[in-house]
């Protein structure tokens, strides 16, 4: 976030004012939380009484904070599983939540070797609560509050793809590009995409981090970066999620079963989007590499780039054997090269 100490200091003050005014209670201890690749300072609060909050501090992208508050309350409202709002400061810099624990689905899917059914059943249950999100509390959100874009629509895909080269390819990628080529092969993954109905809430960041397991339920936390859009780039994050490693035959029973589950709550072609399908999941991880080379290079988080190899092979087979021959060559050729870089694969 880049503030000062003197800055942080005066932050965590106004947070631990707004928790004893909202709790009557003062604070026996805060402990940081990791806000992975977020600018948000995020802490756990330990009241004197015992009890627990999460503390949010984000005083630079305030209108990050009212879109996370305002789907907050619409989601709560409509009986999904999200952290509860307790109360947000004035300025909206600050705001606390229900504490929902530390594990999250990523963590119970690392846990042992094997991707075994109750891993596979956790992620079923998954996407019978996403389809709630995205068409029933989807319909009457209020999409004029979105962070950075409104609709996953052509100006985003632009912004995604650009990011993807600027961030990731000009920082990785050895050889040098035909702009030319690349630039077909991006346009047809965008026209593939944007042929796509895209009526729906997208969640954008839903990933297996971003699901909290508290009591054996399931809690969705961080969809401030939601928007208008096309249902199966949810899909696509949650089954491509990089270190997450899903065997390949269970995603694509998983994304069968999503599709199914779709079906009780809209009419839709599952030929259609069992094909389209995989055109989300090429923008989605051209998407999550921009991001490994921004906070793993620019930022400084270097473990954000131990999640390439796995998008590389991700990517790859999803080139080779997923999508028309004929299509994105040129495409399959940076990957290939890229599969190639010692420092990337290994």
């Amino acid at each position: 976030m880049g503030l000062s100490a003197q800055e942080q200091k005066a932050y965590y003050t106004n947070l631990l004012h707004l928790h004893a005014k909202h709790f009557g209670t003062g604070i026996k201890e805060y402990r940081p939380i990791s806000s992975h690749g977020s600018d948000r300072i995020i802490v756990r609060l330990i009241s004197e009484r015992g009890g627990t909050c999460i503390g949010i501090i984000n005083p630079v992208h305030i209108s990050e904070n009212k879109a996370f508050i305002s789907f907050g309350i619409h989601f709560k409202s409509a009986g999904l599983k999200i952290p509860e709002i307790y109360t947000v400061s004035e300025d909206q810099k600050h705001y606390l939540l229900e504490d929902l624990g530390d594990e999250s689905l990523f963590d119970r899917i690392s846990a042992g070797n094997s991707f075994d059914d109750e891993k596979k059943g956790l992620y079923k249950r998954v996407f019978e609560e996403l389809p709630k999100f995205q068409i029933t509390a989807g319909k009457d959100i209020d999409y004029s509050l979105c962070y950075q874009f409104s609709e996953f629509g052509s100006d985003n895909i632009n912004f995604d793809l650009n990011y993807f080269k600027e961030r990731f390819l000009s920082n990785f990628f050895k050889s040098e590009i035909n702009a030319a080529k690349l630039d077909k092969d991006l346009d047809l993954l965008k026209s593939e995409i944007l042929e796509v109905p895209r009526d729906y809430f997208l969640y954008r960041d839903f990933q297996s981090r971003n699901v909290m397991i508290k009591d054996e339920k399931l809690y969705f936390i961080d969809f401030q970066s939601g928007r208008k859009g096309a249902l199966l780039y949810d899909a696509a994050s949650m089954l491509y999620d990089a270190k997450a490693n899903i065997p390949q035959d269970a995603r694509e029973e998983l994304l069968a079963y999503y599709l199914e589950v779709l079906k009780s709550f809209t009419v839709i072609d599952t030929v259609y989007y069992s094909r389209k399908f995989w055109f989300f999941a090429i923008i989605r991880i051209m998407q999550a590499m921009g991001a490994y080379g921004y906070l793993g290079l620019i930022k400084g988080k270097s473990r954000f780039l131990e999640s390439i190899p796995y998008a590389l092979k991700n990517i790859d087979f999803i080139l080779n054997e997923r999508v028309p021959k004929s299509e994105f060559n040129y495409l399959k050729q940076i990957f290939f090269e890229l599969q190639n870089e010692n420092n990337l694969t290994k």
